[in-house]
């Protein structure tokens, strides 16, 4: 099978790219190191550009602007036909302005999933009147730890140069970056007593590496072999330098005390304390952070993250993650031991910390310099019950975040009227910290109409208008007006995306086509809503409007990708209308009837999976060859595909899967849903239909064994799409529509 490429630096590239760019601070305007970068930020943005738009890119002219002391970016866009300038102050805020430019006069769309760019005419048109913008915050964050997991651990250069490019154009400074971590863990403790094939034992594959950096899990489900954190820690180098030419911050793990075993054994007089378990996992132990041993090994961890990655002034660092135990150690001592160890080594970083079930606690909080924390909040648009940030985290900066889904469900929706109420009120209100914004849905590339909304947070002020944005949104987003475009989007205003955190959940309900088979399912994953939070019947009549849309604005991946969503997600609301009957069938007995539901069942199953076949981010295939691609050998490959798709499904092992993790990253992908998931409900529905006519009760089936079995051999995945969106999504309504 064709495998992606991939593209990496040399040793040598990554070492002269440290030289090259500036990591941290301004050099002085005239010296010859600012005329020097001031070149390499022009030279990047025009760079992106012309990735982004081949045709037109030499139409830009970029110019750099300082910025005030006290200032945020900021862009102006002036310019006459064919000769647009775009004036901000460093190449990310250039993109940004490119992004509006694109919105506001040319219709024009581009998103982490789809966009619209073909309709573009050879010469650019001029603006009107001067576009100008400005930030209204200095954080604007993007990525969750979990990212790198749930979106792909397995991405290659390709995909990061796009991701980067997009989210500069979407107006983020921030970008948490996994990729390489393990590297660093490798290189610091071999100087502690550890061999290179225990560390590599104890070092998680890819796809679980983000619950092993919050000090969750190790050792799973394979050694890492040497090549790949070879290649891990090029592409790590090669997204940091990226970002630094763009003017943006790579925000790095930092070091808070996970050590690999036995370290107190190896290292005498250094004290730990035992984590316990994570959901069926043996965490790491902790190395208390107040000692000498802690100092030591937090300053060998920068030194080799420093010469693999080049230094940073953001560290991402959750102490005590998710019941995280401090044992006899005052937490308040412990983060200023950690605090001390990272200003040791970086003395102007910012410790950048998750907002995130009871984290971080004042204890914490009150003990470290604030000005130098950011708490990125993941539960803003969550509870009702946050309402005051300062109170909470004792006037520490924090963001407006968003967690949007979790796991990478497929679902559509958002709290969009959560983020319209309370983000410019909590911003202006008096004594406010709040800071920026934090886009961390733990899976990317998904939910597009809130991508840019949420985006656009930072970069406006006033009332947020939901109705007018959205229909501004549905023009750009295809390249022109359309009634039926805009009243598709007002419908999906009011349903998927007019939820609010009054019910504590800030995701769409999964669909019940990916549960493990139970006649009384109510999600498929453990810790998803246990129903829809938004009317289906409402949300419908958006498919139809969608597939009215006139002929010449279906042609772009902003429409095919919009039109696979509504159509998908209309389909999945179904199996919660159709598994209760299925149900009552099965209760009074209906042999007949159970038959008639059941197939009805799995033929929705085939026909979702022909949907999400059409699109190759929907290709379970696609996503195994991405992790296959980094293996040495047939060996390794098959070890990684087992990586990757374990995460999808069991998670990780038996216990784990027992304690809730199975099914947690479900999704509603070709492959997954026409090959797992058809494959337990057939298996299920066969059973009770064998028990129904023995009159017994129906036997238990072994799922883990089932599940692991299939994830050690799926059969052929495809990797190339297949057949037409409009064309599926054409069937999908009219069965949904017929009487």
């Amino acid at each position: 099978m064709p495998l992606p490429r991939r593209t990496f630096l040399t040793a040598a590239a990554t070492t002269a790219g440290i030289a090259a760019v500036a990591c941290s601070g301004t050099p002085a305007t005239g010296t010859p190191t600012a005329q020097r970068t001031a070149t390499a930020n022009r030279t990047a943005a025009a760079e992106a550009t012309r990735r982004l738009l081949p045709r037109h890119g030499d139409q830009i002219t970029f110019r750099t602007t300082p910025k005030g002391p006290g200032a945020e970016d900021s862009f102006r866009v002036t310019g006459h036909r064919g000769r647009i300038t775009i004036t901000a102050t460093n190449p990310a805020t250039q993109l940004t302005a490119l992004r509006h430019y694109l919105k506001k006069v040319t219709h024009a769309n581009i998103t982490w999933a789809g966009s619209r760019t073909d309709h573009l005419p050879a010469r650019l048109p001029a603006p009107t009147a001067p576009l100008t913008g400005e930030a209204n915050t200095p954080h604007r964050f993007v990525l969750n730890d979990t990212n790198d997991g749930y979106t792909g651990a397995y991405a290659d250069w390709d995909y990061w140069e796009r991701e980067i490019d997009v989210l500069a154009l979407h107006g983020y400074n921030e970008v948490l970056v996994h990729a390489g971590a393990d590297a660093v863990y490798h290189r610091a403790f071999q100087e502690f007593g550890y061999g290179d094939e225990e560390l590599r034992a104890w070092i998680p594959a890819p796809a679980h590496q983000p619950w092993w950096l919050l000090q969750n899990m190790s050792a799973f489900p394979h050694p890492v072999s040497r090549q790949l954190l070879d290649a891990r820690a090029r592409l790590g180098r090669r997204i940091c330098d990226r970002l630094r030419e763009l003017g943006m911050t790579p925000v790095l793990p930092g070091y808070f005390g996970t050590v690999p075993p036995e370290f107190e054994k190896k290292n005498p007089g250094a004290r730990t304390v035992p984590q316990g378990d994570w959901v069926g996992f043996a965490r790491p132990d902790w190395l208390d952070p107040r000692t000498g041993h802690f100092a030591r090994v937090a300053a060998a961890f920068y030194r080799a993250q420093d010469e693999l990655y080049g230094p940073s002034t953001m560290y991402k660092m959750d102490l005590l993650h998710e019941g995280g135990k401090p044992g006899d150690v005052p937490v308040g001592d412990a983060a200023k031991g950690v605090e001390k160890a990272l200003r040791t080594a970086h003395p102007d970083a910012t410790w950048v910390i998750l907002g995130w079930q009871h984290n971080p606690p004042k204890a914490i909080t009150d003990a470290v310099d604030k000005r130098r924390m950011l708490v990125v909040d993941g539960l803003s648009d969550r509870f009702p019950s946050i309402t005051d940030r300062e109170s909470d985290w004792g006037s520490t900066p924090y963001t407006f975040g968003s967690i949007w889904n979790f796991g990478g469900h497929t679902a559509l929706g958002a709290n969009t009227p959560d983020w319209a109420s309370l983000y410019e009120k909590w911003r202006t209100k008096e004594g406010s910290t709040l800071s920026g914004i934090s886009l961390i849905p733990e899976a990317a590339d998904n939910n597009p109409g809130a991508f840019e909304l949420f985006s656009e947070l930072a970069w406006r002020t006033g009332d947020l208008d939901l109705p007018s944005w959205f229909s501004e949104w549905s023009t750009s987003r295809y390249g022109a007006a359309d009634p039926h475009a805009e009243a598709a989007w007002d419908i999906l205003r009011r349903t998927a995306y007019g939820t609010t955190r009054a019910d504590e959940w800030a995701e769409g309900a999964d669909g019940l086509f990916g549960a493990r088979p139970d006649l009384a399912a109510k999600s498929a994953a453990a810790w998803s809503p246990k129903k829809t939070r938004y009317d289906p019947a409402e949300f419908e009549p958006a498919l139809g409007e969608l597939l009215s849309v006139r002929r010449d604005l279906r042609t772009s991946s902003a429409y095919r990708r919009d039109l696979l969503d509504v159509a998908r997600q209309a389909l999945s609301n179904r199996s919660r209308v159709l598994l209760p009957r299925i149900k009552e069938a099965y209760d009074a007995k209906g042999a007949d009837r159970f038959d008639r539901l059941a197939r009805e069942w799995l033929d929705l199953m085939d026909l979702l999976d022909r949907l999400v076949a059409t699109d190759s981010r929907h290709l379970l295939g696609r996503w195994v060859a991405d992790a296959r691609a980094w293996g040495a050998d047939e060996a390794e490959r098959d070890r990684l595909a087992y990586d990757q798709l374990s995460l999808l499904t069991v998670w990780g092992t038996r216990s784990g899967a027992d304690a809730g993790l199975r099914d947690y990253a479900n999704r509603e992908w070709a492959g997954l849903v026409g090959g797992l998931y058809r494959l337990r409900w057939n298996r299920y529905f066969k059973e009770l239909r064998a028990a129904l006519a023995e009159g017994r009760a129906p036997a238990k089936i072994d799922w883990f064994a089932l599940e692991d079995a299939w994830i050690r051999d799926p059969g052929r995945l495809a990797t190339r799409p297949k057949g037409d969106t409009y064309r599926i999504a054409t069937s999908i309504h009219e069965r949904l529509t017929a009487p």
